[in-house]
This record gives structure tokens, C-alpha cells and sequence, in this order.
């Protein structure tokens, strides 16, 4: 399978794009679990979000067939399909504060650029849970940049992203990556409740942290990425459960600009083995 990746690697964007549409639509048609996921999940979130079922199915196929191209080819050819970016003032604003900044990326559009983008102007550390299937492993670690680092989704790399932060690095995360049990708590998203990561909440306690949301929009015909960088859009709000409905919030605003390349199969409202559910008293179940 790496040989496959390895092909796939040299072949145009645009042609991956291509490929990729027939490939979302082949694993849709092929899998119920898949197709149930995504037809509840748009249903969940509202009528715009259906209406955006086909084009979302084949952008899946899309992101799935551009990772060889983002992971296998050199840095500078992956961040030139950066055709345009947005708000990026934002970013340079921290830096001249000498802030720390915490990005959030959603599953939305391509978002294995977006942190390759930042890492080619500074160090960037960035959350990540290792593939299942193991092969894919060193596919991953060795498409990153010089200053992207990878922190386990554990206390070690918990660790990491605090030190980068204290040294006013980036941090970057998926805040919609559904925690493992006991690092998240129910919060609604799109009227559901999801249980949510709790760490993206506690990093931006601090007054010197920056919290901007990021994503890479996958433009038309494999035309390259235009990279969008936004502020949170309300002051933090001061208790962690404000905290983190607050971030689900500003992805679903996300979310609804974009639907069509929202990662809608995935299993958002799942809980962790031994998690309780929504509602239950914490000392009920011990």
C-alpha cells in the first residue's frame, strides 16, 4: 500500500481531485455505515447541510486521494497549491504581541495544509492521534515541514503543547476529534450533544494565548487551497463549559459556510467506551 501511495504521490492535484470525486461516491454506494453516518449527520444539522450531501460525498474522496500528494511531496510544492489566503493579519498580529496562538481546524476542506502552511513561516506542534492501519504511520511523519511537530494524543504530547505555548508557539488541533473517555464533556453541536474535547478549552485559559480557527478551502478543479484564518468571533468565555460550547458554536458557523466540505461521515456524536451519557450525574456512576 505505501507503493500505491508513493504513485499516487506524483500524480497532479487536479487528477487526485478528479479521482477522488468517483472514489467518495464508490465508498458511499459501498458502505452502509458510512452512508448512514452522513445522511444522519446532515439531517442533524439542518436542510442546508442536506442539500449538501452530494457534493460533500465526492469532497470526501477528495481528501482521502490528496494525501500522498500532502504527504509525500516536498514542502515547497505542497504549500505552492496555497493559492490564496485570508487573514492571515490575524496570525501576525500574535506574533508581534508575542502570543502564543491555538488554531483550530475542523474537518473541514483539506486539513492536513493548513498546519504545513503555518509550519513554513514557524514551529507549529500539533495534536494527532496514530493511524489504525500501521502502515500509514511513517507516511505521516515524514510529510511535515521542519517546524511541524507531532504530539501524541496523550499526557506526553499534552506536555508538548503547553511548552509550546509557554514559548509563544502555535499549537493545532481538531476540536471536533471526538476525546477518548474522561478527556471531554457533553456539548451541543448543531442541536446534538457531542461529547467534546475538553483540552482545546483549557489551553486558551491563558491571557496570552491567541484562539483563531483555520481551515484550507479545496478550491474547484484541483486548483489548489485557499487558506482562511478567523478570529473566535465573541470574547472567551470564562468557565470551560461556556469554553467549549462556545468553540462548537464557532465551527457550526464554520460548518455552514462550507458544508459541502465538512467531513459529514464521520461519527461525531459517538461515546467513548465507559463514557457516560449526556445528562448522567457523574456520581451516579461510580
Amino acid at each position: 500500500m505505501s507503493f500505491l501511495f508513493s504513485l499516487l504521490s506524483r500524480l497532479p492535484l487536479s487528477i487526485l481531485h478528479n479521482l477522488g470525486a468517483l472514489l467518495g461516491w464508490i465508498v458511499y454506494l459501498a458502505s452502509p455505515t458510512y452512508r448512514r453516518h452522513l445522511r444522519e449527520n446532515t439531517a442533524q444539522a439542518g436542510p442546508w447541510a442536506v442539500a449538501a450531501r452530494a457534493a460533500a460525498i465526492a469532497e470526501a474522496g477528495k481528501g482521502l486521494l490528496e494525501l500522498p500528494y500532502i504527504w509525500l511531496r516536498p514542502q515547497a510544492q505542497v504549500i505552492g497549491q496555497v493559492m490564496r489566503v485570508t487573514g492571515w493579519e490575524l496570525i501576525e498580529a500574535a506574533w508581534r504581541e508575542e502570543r502564543g496562538i491555538l488554531l483550530l481546524t475542523p474537518h473541514l476542506g483539506c486539513f492536513e495544509i493548513t498546519a504545513q502552511y503555518y509550519g513554513s513561516f514557524r514551529p507549529i506542534t500539533v495534536l494527532y492521534r496514530p493511524p489504525k492501519l500501521a502502515w500509514l504511520q511513517p507516511l505521516m511523519e515524514k510529510g511535515r515541514g521542519t517546524h511541524l511537530k507531532l504530539a501524541p494524543a496523550d499526557l506526553g504530547g499534552v506536555r508538548s503543547l503547553m511548552k509550546a505555548l509557554r514559548r509563544k508557539e502555535a499549537v493545532g488541533m481538531l476540536p471536533d476529534q471526538v476525546p477518548g473517555r474522561g478527556e471531554g464533556i457533553w456539548a451541543p453541536f448543531f442541536g446534538k450533544p457531542a461529547y467534546t474535547m475538553t483540552l482545546a478549552a483549557r489551553l486558551a485559559e491563558s491571557d496570552d494565548v491567541t484562539v483563531l480557527l483555520i481551515h484550507a478551502e479545496r478550491l474547484a478543479y484541483g486548483a489548489g487551497y485557499h487558506v482562511v484564518v478567523q478570529p473566535l468571533g465573541a470574547p472567551l468565555a470564562e468557565t470551560l463549559e461556556a469554553r467549549v460550547a462556545q468553540f462548537n458554536a464557532a465551527l457550526e458557523s464554520l460548518i455552514e459556510t462550507y458544508p459541502e466540505q465538512y467531513l459529514w461521515s464521520y461519527n461525531r456524536y459517538k461515546a467513548p467506551a465507559g463514557a457516560l451519557p449526556p445528562g448522567a450525574d457523574a456520581g451516579a456512576g461510580a
